[in-house]
């Protein structure tokens, strides 16, 4: 056996050329992810597997003048490992540093790489550009509930938080409700709303209907499949709010981010899914009671909610329940589906693994050594 290593490297451009940005594509992925979450077929970090990731913060003040400070704006680093099981049969690592400041330098908030590698042996595989991946991924697994629950006669879509996670959330709307023709953006910069606008006329022309809403319940109302996909602090009261009385009989909100939800309408009138139950309890062993608001997450609220006695765990559904048959979908044309959308690593592993496969197919990227053979072995 050789023991030279070479791993390929994707830039964003390699990335691009090997499908990253297949929105229909991602969502058959994210399905059969989520359906390996059901099975037991992956591991992530921390003792019950299911650990979102490792995350570095720093503190408000320093007395070593070189450390970063926390200032409101989002500033860390984070590791975030995993396997998934077949069809993939991938381990990896999502590494990032984020920073709200970045904006302002013309850079995402977050500068995201992922490591693939060899299962066995440990060894680099790929080592690619991971912006686009996180962001197609994290579109794409509201796209698999809209696929299975949103009335597919939906014509009214709803974003609270026109930034990139909104832009592939409305993606994966377009792809599994062909029939959607109005969009309400509920945004906080002008700036934000106008870029999104432009982005939705350019991409998606079957939207005859552009609605720039004022208020979250202007974009609530009378809507029919919504996300909330806001960047927030860890302060529940800054988080958009919705009332029951404003959410449209068989709707589905979508949350891969910040959104409080009243407690009754939760617990009486909606349906309660999630990508992943043991996300949640991992979040809660890890931010003990109350999760919510260290988590902005509404699956972190729903563990709340069960602490508290206000619901069961039998009230919560994974989404690969449904997909494998193990639970019902949508019952009723009424059904309003609350669908948490937390974001986990083995949904980076798993596209970036697709994406690099194609790439090896297609002959691109750099090839770069690592050794022929190791000096300490």
């Amino acid at each position: 056996m050789s023991s030279k290593v070479d791993f390929l490297y994707l830039d964003e451009e390699d990335m691009k050329k090997a499908g990253v940005e297949d929105m229909s594509g991602c969502i058959d992925a994210m399905e059969d992810v989520l359906k390996d979450l059901t099975k037991g077929d992956y591991m992530m970090a921390g003792e019950n597997h299911n650990s979102h990731g490792s995350m570095v913060r720093f503190p408000e003040s320093s007395p070593f003048p070189e450390m970063p400070l926390d200032t409101g704006d989002d500033r860390r680093f984070m590791a975030m490992p995993a396997y998934i099981g077949a069809p993939f049969d991938m381990a990896g690592c999502k590494w990032y540093g984020s920073n709200m400041a970045n904006k302002a330098e013309g850079l995402p908030r977050s500068i995201l790489m992922i490591m693939l590698n060899d299962k066995n042996t440990g060894a680099p595989k790929c080592l690619m550009s991971g912006n686009l991946v996180s962001a197609y991924r994290t579109g794409a697994i509201p796209g698999v509930g809209t696929r299975y629950l949103a009335k597919k006669d939906s014509k009214v879509c709803g974003i609270c938080g026109p930034g990139v996670m909104g832009r592939t959330a409305l993606a994966s709307f377009v792809a599994t409700c062909p029939e959607l023709d109005t969009v309400k953006i509920k945004g906080r910069s002008q700036h934000g709303i106008d870029a999104f606008v432009e982005y939705v006329k350019e991409h998606f022309p079957q939207f005859k209907n552009i609605i720039v809403c004022d208020t979250v319940e202007e974009m609530v109302r009378d809507t029919e499949v919504m996300s909330f996909a806001s960047t927030s602090s860890c302060d529940v009261s800054t988080f958009p709010y919705v009332k029951g009385e404003w959410v449209k009989p068989g709707a589905m909100i979508v949350a891969p981010s910040a959104v409080n939800i009243e407690d009754d309408f939760l617990a009486k009138k909606c349906r309660l899914v999630v990508d992943n139950s043991g996300l949640y309890e991992a979040w809660a062993e890890e931010y003990p009671y109350p999760t919510f608001g260290n988590i902005n997450i509404i699956g972190s609220k729903f563990t709340d909610m069960i602490h508290e006695g206000k619901i069961s765990k039998d009230d919560v559904t994974d989404m690969g329940e449904i997909l494998l048959g193990k639970a019902p979908g949508r019952q009723s044309d009424d059904d309003i589906i609350i669908y948490s959308v937390g974001g986990m690593p083995v949904e980076d592993v798993a596209w970036g693994s697709i994406c690099y496969r194609k790439a090896l197919e297609m002959g691109i990227g750099v090839k770069l050594h690592l050794w022929d053979v190791p000096t300490l072995a």
